[in-house]
């Protein structure tokens, strides 16, 4: 295994960073309030960013991943690059490729996925899909969703099409929404089946993960600078050993999210089997994540109560993450599932 990024990875990933850096404030963020930041996602999508997760791979989209969740960038970055570019250039007809790529490159088709939804949603007729899926993220921003039907068969539905979608809050400013189809006409993506569905949700997982490492290792630094400047009996609150221990702690916690993502990644786009080890990157994302950002708004002491102190946003995204990915013992017992399997090596 070797995660050093290329020479095209590591610079996507500056230039991601960059972005993030300038566009992605407080300020900004505060004046989004639930909502997508549109000047962003534009400035993104100009910048080549989505469109060089296809040569970059998902190790690629981890690294930039990372650079959005440092700053909980409110972008439908993820969900459209895992469920989008990715999703349709390794599953998708050439006909698909040929007429869904230049919008998904270029930031004006945006897809999402309703995945994990398994039995949520029926098909009839060759496509007509019916059923409904309590929350998806970022389903507000898009102009497509990509659904698995109770055979694991991927569908696209056009969202102007579907029979309803209603806008919910999540614990993270997600822009989701719930959808309904009813009879819905919808398009097979590519020809695969079931193991189509189990690739591209591995590569959900592992985007997530990836997204969560970057959330918690946020979270840490700004902990780290306040307890370097905030004083407690004359000395810094960094210089206390309990401080100390903590934030070890969850730099342990944050470097092992990062790792398991990055090796995921990596068997992923070297065409290994990677639901294990996507199973496992998840697993740490939930679990470790979940510690990573209570500990950041703990060492912030009263301030990390703020609701308006950029720690919580931190803690916000770390607990939607972990909901999303499924929580950590949902992932033990399918991941012990694949072990009674003998589907792990």
């Amino acid at each position: 295994m070797d995660f050093t990024p290329t020479e095209e990875q590591e610079a996507a990933r500056e230039l991601a960073g960059r972005i993030f850096a300038d566009l992605s404030t407080h300020e900004r963020l505060r004046a989004a309030g639930t909502g997508t930041d549109a000047e962003l996602w534009k400035a993104l999508c100009a910048a080549g960013l989505p469109g060089a997760v296809e040569e970059t791979g998902l190790l690629g989209l981890v690294l930039l991943l990372e650079e959005q969740g440092r700053r909980t960038a409110q972008v439908p970055f993820a969900a459209g690059c895992v469920y989008g570019i990715l999703a349709v250039a390794r599953h998708g007809t050439e006909e698909q490729r040929s007429r869904l790529l230049p919008g998904l490159r270029d930031g004006t088709t945006v897809v999402t996925g309703a995945l994990p939804a398994p039995g949520a949603v029926t098909s009839r007729d060759g496509g007509r899909l019916s059923g409904a899926v309590d929350w998806v993220p970022w389903l507000r921003d898009a102009t497509h969703v990509l659904v698995p039907d109770e055979d694991r068969v991927l569908w696209l539905v056009r969202t102007e099409d579907a029979a309803a979608v209603e806008a919910v809050e999540l614990t993270a400013p997600w822009a989701a929404a719930r959808l309904v189809l009813d009879g819905t006409p919808a398009e097979r993506l590519g020809q695969g089946g079931p193991s189509a569905h189990d690739d591209v949700l591995a590569a959900a997982r592992i985007a997530f993960a990836g997204l969560q490492a970057g959330v918690c290792a946020g979270s840490l630094a700004r902990a780290v600078e306040h307890t370097s400047v905030r004083e407690q009996f004359g000395r810094p609150l960094s210089t206390h050993q309990a401080v100390q221990l903590r934030a070890a702690d969850a730099h342990m916690d944050t470097e092992a999210i990062r790792v398991t993502a990055y090796e995921a990644a990596w068997r992923f786009d070297e065409g290994l089997d990677a639901s294990g080890a996507a199973l496992t990157a998840a697993w740490w994302a939930s679990e470790a994540g979940k510690r990573v950002v209570h500990a950041g708004q703990h060492l912030h002491g009263g301030m990390g109560a703020d609701l308006d102190h950029p720690v919580h946003r931190h803690f916000l995204w770390g607990r939607q993450l972990d909901a999303y990915l499924g929580c950590g013992t949902e992932l033990l017992a399918e991941l012990g599932d694949l072990l009674a399997k003998g589907d792990l090596s």
